[in-house]
């Protein structure tokens, strides 16, 4: 393969497009089920034990979820826990 060295070659620093914390779960717990794993206690021991092997690696989401730190997605969590319980007065 050769290269014209005539021509600006594009270096592009631009981050990966942005995910939200809820793309991130519902992509995550999509994979876990199709997997046949039980994605809540896959999930907790995520949480617990910070051990990522906890998410499969099917469709990314071992990546996807790593895309956060633990307590931007526990934070996440209880945020729509108390939204939707009406606790968040």
């Amino acid at each position: 393969m050769s290269r014209d060295f005539q021509e600006t070659m594009k270096f592009n620093l631009e981050k990966e497009p942005s995910i939200t914390p809820k793309e991130i779960f519902e992509k995550v717990y999509k994979a876990l089920k199709e997997k046949g794993y039980d994605p809540v206690s896959q999930l907790v021991g995520y949480f617990i034990s910070g051990d990522p092997t906890y998410i499969t690696s099917h469709q990314n989401a071992r990546v996807l979820i790593r895309r956060l730190e633990r307590d931007e997605l526990l934070e996440e969590l209880v945020r729509f826990y108390m939204d939707n319980h009406g606790l968040d007065e």
